[in-house]
């Protein structure tokens, strides 16, 4: 699941899209935070991380836990998966199953950040990615076991974008936290990123030039059709597949001339990583590896699971401009994360109500807090 990656228009302007497979339908709210919220990250055994939002965030939200009547969702509830900021700094959640450990051994009196503030933390406190490595060098984190996924631990890894094109890879693995400059801007999930930067010396051959004639001895041969040149690209829906694919794209796609043609192209491009249901299945009795986020169980009624694009999403990280598209459309609907600053409290709006909307903002305005 998860593929990510920043695109640049010919003026050198950034903008980043996102998926988001899993193979159950979760949700997801789309929330807006605007400047002064509270938060409070809270891990026993430590002081809490408090902290107020010096920038307004727009985001993709899940809850922590499952609501009950006795105690109905709050915000501190919502965490974020995917966002951005009034600066234009962007966070996003990526699936990493074998993520594990903790920032360092912490005394109990230090107070320590759960990984699943993180997005909230990032987003609400900073304004580059610069300032968000620098931080991370200071405040501990720790991953905490989520009730939502039935306590298992936050399999995950996170990508942090600027809009000067700067990029971070966050990761918890085999017990250290490492953070890691991503010098080509995309991100799937396993294994750890080191190696998906290794792997990319595999494919020193591939161009965006088509070959279409040759020869073979005395013989003559070409090609009838155009596209020959992405023949070596890797064809598995598999994490390693899609990086290797992702930075072909992101790297070889036409510049756009103006923001709304880039954001189209990044539309483009990020559709040749839209999976629709059945592509691949997995039959859980035969052993099939299909959950890529633990605690996920797939409805008893389904004989098989299948990942799928829940949602899309895009970034123009200049224009403050969010756009997004779960599995029941085919249209991206808009938020302007600008004007949502009129809001002085925070705005939740449930993803499943965005279909049938060209633009979103007013209807996030009016919208209520968890």
């Amino acid at each position: 699941m998860c593929t990510s990656l920043i695109y640049r228009d010919n003026a050198g302007k950034v903008y980043f899209g996102r998926t988001l497979e899993l193979t159950v339908d979760l949700p997801y709210l789309m929330a807006y935070l605007p400047v002064g919220f509270a938060t409070r990250s809270d891990i026993p055994g430590h002081p809490p991380v408090d902290y107020t939002a010096r920038n307004a965030v727009l985001a993709v939200t899940m809850p922590a836990r499952v609501p009950t009547a006795e105690a109905p969702l709050q915000m501190s509830d919502l965490k974020v998966l995917e966002g951005m900021n009034d600066k234009g700094l962007t966070f996003s959640l990526l699936s990493y199953p074998t993520a594990a450990g903790k920032h360092e051994s912490v005394a109990v009196t230090r107070a320590v950040l759960s990984a699943s503030d993180l997005g909230g933390w990032c987003l609400g406190q900073f304004d580059s990615v610069a300032q968000v490595k620098e931080a991370l060098g200071q405040q501990p984190i720790e991953l905490v076991p989520l009730a939502i996924l039935g306590g298992v631990v936050s399999p995950f890894h996170y990508v942090v974008h600027d809009p000067s094109g700067a990029s971070l890879v966050l990761e918890f693995n085999r017990g250290q936290m490492s953070v890691h400059d991503n010098p080509v801007g995309v991100m799937t999930n396993g294994p750890e990123f080191g190696w998906h930067l290794t792997n990319l010396n595999n494919y020193t051959h591939l161009v965006n030039v088509d070959r279409s004639t040759g020869s073979f001895g005395g013989f003559k041969v070409a090609q009838p059709d155009s596209g020959i040149a992405t023949a070596g690209l890797p064809s598995s829906n598999t994490s390693v597949g899609r990086f290797v694919r992702a930075a072909f794209y992101a790297h070889f796609t036409e510049k756009a001339k103006t923001p709304d043609l880039a954001l189209r192209t990044l539309g483009h491009i990020m559709n040749n990583f839209d999976r629709p249901r059945g592509v691949s299945i997995d039959y859980p009795e035969q052993g099939g590896g299909h959950l890529e986020v633990e605690g996920l169980d797939q409805p008893s009624s389904e004989p098989y699971a299948t990942e799928f694009t829940s949602w899309t999403s895009l970034s123009d990280l200049d224009r403050k401009l969010f756009f997004l598209r779960d599995y029941s459309s085919l249209n991206f609907t808009r938020f302007d994360l600008t004007a949502l600053a009129q809001a002085n409290e925070p705005r939740v709006l449930p993803v499943q109500r965005l279909a049938e909307m060209a633009d979103a903002t007013q209807a996030l305005l009016a919208a209520k807090a968890a």
